[in-house]
């Protein structure tokens, strides 16, 4: 469970790391390496605060240095954090809380910060009960996964993943999947956990082949 109970006990005014094709959500652990003076400086302030960042994905739009930001991004805690000796950070982000991106503000820092509204994702604090599937969608869902993995030439550990609860697989396959930033940016926006999974299972029905070889792996 998040160490925020309310979305009024997140700061409103957050720096953002525009990435695209990095998909960050609720429970979910992104690693990154920063090495840009101007991220250096960001996560140098933060550490020095609340830790909290913002990753967001950009859209058309705006100057090249400086391209319009998405609608919604999401808010991440530094919960990992190491300096190599060459001056770079190792951190990793723990999505906490989607955010509506309403208005970006005129700062002196080099690196770019929004006003952050959270109502509409309170949600996201919560721990999630829902039940996500019935078996055939489950059975569906798994089949369409083994075929987009095979087409791409990419591998899982089936044990774990069967292990795994189904909203820590949907979070993990949804960063973690090379889907197109546009594609990051439906599931980001999904309003619920269910519609995530929908969301992902059309994605990797879409972008699948069938190769003849179905059997052999479910989700329970």
């Amino acid at each position: 469970m998040s160490a925020y109970r309310r979305t009024a006990d997140l700061p409103q005014m957050i720096p953002v790391f525009p990435l695209d094709g990095a998909l960050l959500l609720p429970g979910g652990d992104l690693p990154l390496q920063i090495f840009e003076p101007r991220y250096l400086n960001m996560i140098d302030d933060v550490m020095a605060g609340d830790r909290i960042v913002g990753m967001i994905q950009t859209r058309p739009g705006g100057d090249r240095m400086r391209p319009r930001l998405s609608d919604v991004g999401c808010a991440g805690r530094v919960t990992s954090y190491a300096e190599t000796s060459d001056g770079r950070y190792l951190i990793t982000l723990t999505g906490v809380c989607r955010f509506d991106a309403s208005d970006e503000l005129i700062v002196h820092a080099p690196y770019r910060q929004v006003r952050a509204r959270y109502d509409r994702f309170e949600a996201d604090l919560c721990e999630q009960h829902e039940a996500l599937a019935p078996l055939a969608a489950r059975n569906r869902f798994a089949k369409a996964l083994k075929r987009y993995l095979n087409r791409r030439e990419l591998d899982i550990d089936w044990d774990t993943a069967q292990a795994a609860p189904l909203e820590a697989l949907v979070t993990s396959l949804a960063m973690g999947l090379p889907f197109e930033p546009a594609e990051k940016q439906a599931l980001l926006e999904a309003p619920t956990l269910s519609g995530r999974f929908e969301t992902l299972s059309t994605l990797l029905e879409i972008d699948g082949v069938d190769d003849g070889d179905d059997e052999g792996h479910s989700l329970q």
